[in-house]
């Protein structure tokens, strides 16, 4: 088990997910993940959702509205920063943009969103009453958080100077793998966009834990979702695989080798 009470800035905290159809990604994801879920009106018919594992939040999930016609659903990564705003001000600084201006969440934290100098959304959560995910590292949660950027030199530069991570990168075979390291933590990685993966642009993928990659990914398929990429193995790293829930959100699965 690996709960939390506490998430260090500069360490992946929370994701949210913005779907067109609220209903339909409640069923599929407390189904496939086991997840149970509290409801909280935001406006009359309008909820947020905090999905629960263990009576802890594990990820969440909202409607998009009009503002936001022509943005896909899509799950947006968080990080845990001491304040949002002077996390801002560094992103301008470093050649990023502030999409969304740091604003309060009630009472429950602070928070930003903002896109990287090649592309890339991510959100930055300053705590208050809110750390953000109360399990993760393990099955049915959040494992790990990995950018696919086209430009691999100006992401580094970007978040190592934003979050202070150290970047370690790894040679294999067919490309570049990069690891982001918080101290004696790692924390994310990053990988070049391929030309198989088309046209598909720059953004943070979120992997869940899965104790049978294969079993959850025919478990989606069978609910409505997709399998983008079938389950396979990386030597010594794991089995993966990529998905998309029945409305076109993507992530991937992920159960670690020991």
């Amino acid at each position: 088990m690996s709960e939390y009470t506490k998430h260090e800035p500069g360490t992946f905290s929370w994701v949210e997910l913005g779907t067109t159809d609220q209903a339909g990604a409640k069923a599929f994801y407390t189904e496939l993940f086991g997840w149970s879920f509290n409801d909280s009106e935001m406006e009359p018919g309008n909820f947020y959702t905090m999905f629960m594992l263990r009576n802890k939040p594990v990820a969440a999930g909202y409607k998009m509205g009009e503002r936001m016609a022509g943005i896909p659903p899509h799950w947006l990564c968080y990080v845990t920063v001491a304040s949002a705003d002077d996390a801002a001000r560094k992103v301008t600084e470093l050649g990023g943009k502030v999409m969304m201006a740091p604003f309060d969440v009630m009472t429950y934290g602070r928070m930003t969103v903002v896109q990287d100098p090649t592309g890339a959304t991510l959100a930055l959560w300053e705590a208050r009453e809110h750390i953000g995910v109360g399990i993760r590292n393990e099955p049915s949660s959040i494992v790990w958080s990995e950018l696919l950027t086209g430009d691999t030199a100006a992401a580094s530069k970007f978040y190592t100077g934003l979050f202070g991570w150290r970047a370690e990168e790894r040679n294999m075979g067919t490309m570049t793998y990069t690891a982001f390291w918080k101290g004696e933590e790692r924390v994310g990685g990053m990988m070049p966009l391929s030309p198989e993966m088309g046209q598909l642009p720059p953004h943070w993928v979120t992997y869940f834990g899965s104790q049978d990659v294969d079993a959850t990914a025919e478990r989606a398929k069978s609910m409505g979702g997709k399998v983008m990429a079938p389950p396979f193995d990386v030597p010594g790293i794991g089995r993966f695989a990529w998905l998309t829930d029945p409305q076109g959100a993507s992530f991937c699965l992920a159960k670690f080798a020991m």
